[in-house]
């Protein structure tokens, strides 16, 4: 049974940074195309980061790019996103999910129940 544990969302100013962690069971981080999605209030979901293939490719959302970073460690099967130089627009709740192997924006499969990230002015 897949298990995905979000956890690090919490509240900060505008120009701060967070850490999520994904502690993940029964999925293997390395082998399977895993990442993060985050819903904002009336919003639609959307992803953010995610390895889309077993050698590591990534993929990043374009309003995320150089201030994201998604690391994985296939030892803790963990994955972890990195979130620098936050802004408002980044508050979402922030989900660890398994995807589709694919180019282009990540197609969500399965995820936990998500973590709150709070960016204020």
């Amino acid at each position: 049974q897949v298990q995905l544990v979000e956890s690090g969302g919490g509240s900060v100013q505008t120009g701060g940074s967070l850490t999520l962690h994904c502690a993940a069971s029964g999925v293997s981080v390395l082998r399977n195309c895993l990442g993060w999605f985050r819903q904002a209030a009336g919003k639609e979901r959307e992803g953010v980061a995610a390895f889309i293939d077993g050698g590591g490719a990534t993929y990043y959302a374009d309003s995320v790019k150089g201030r994201f970073t998604i690391s994985r460690d296939s030892a803790n099967n963990t994955i972890d996103l990195e979130m620098d130089n936050l802004n408002p627009e980044d508050t979402a709740v922030y989900y660890c999910a398994t995807l589709v192997c694919d180019t282009g924006p990540p197609r969500y499969i399965y995820g936990g129940q998500g973590t709150q990230v709070t960016v204020s002015s």
